[in-house]
C-alpha cells in the first residue's frame, strides 16, 4: 500500500510518497517534490493548481493522501492560502484524503520511530512522517 503525505507551507504543498510492504516503510522517489499555488487571488491560478494536483495524483496512481493539519486559530494558525490548497486536495475524485494532527503524527513517530531515508530532502520530512503515520494507523 502507498500513500502520499503532504505538508502545506505558505503557498506550497510539499509531497512525499511512502509505501508499506511486509511491515517495512519505504520512500517512493518521484520527480514531484512540491506543487506551488502562485497568487491565489486569481481564479485562473487556483484552477491551474487544481489541474496540476489532479495530474500529479493520476500520473502517480495516488489513491490516498494524508495532510498534516494546520491550526485554524492561534499563534501558529495556517494562512488562508494553505486552506485553499487543502480544499483543492479534498475535492479530488477517486482519492481518499485524511487530515492528521501534528500530535497524532508525533505520537506515531514516537511509537514506530520512522526512519527518514537519505532519498528525502530535509523539507520533505514532515510530509513523509504524515504518510508513515497514516500507513501505520491503517494496518
Amino acid at each position: 500500500m502507498k500513500i502520499c503525505g503532504i505538508e502545506i507551507k505558505g503557498s506550497e504543498a510539499i509531497i512525499a510518497v511512502a509505501s508499506l510492504d511486509n511491515q517495512a516503510l519505504s520512500h517512493l522517489v518521484i520527480p514531484t517534490k512540491k506543487i506551488a499555488l502562485e497568487d491565489d487571488d486569481e481564479a485562473a491560478n487556483v484552477k491551474a493548481f487544481a489541474k496540476q494536483v489532479a495530474a500529479f495524483v493520476r500520473d502517480n496512481g495516488i489513491e490516498r493522501i494524508a495532510i498534516k493539519k494546520r491550526s485554524k486559530k492561534g499563534e501558529f494558525a495556517g494562512g488562508p492560502t494553505t486552506f485553499k490548497i487543502e480544499g483543492v486536495f479534498q475535492l479530488l475524485e477517486n482519492c481518499e484524503v485524511i487530515l492528521l494532527s501534528p500530535q497524532t503524527i508525533n505520537a506515531q513517530n514516537k511509537k514506530f520511530d520512522f526512519e527518514l531515508p537519505a532519498t528525502l530532502n530535509k523539507y520533505q520530512h514532515e510530509a513523509f512522517k504524515a504518510a508513515c503515520s497514516a500507513l501505520m494507523k491503517t494496518k
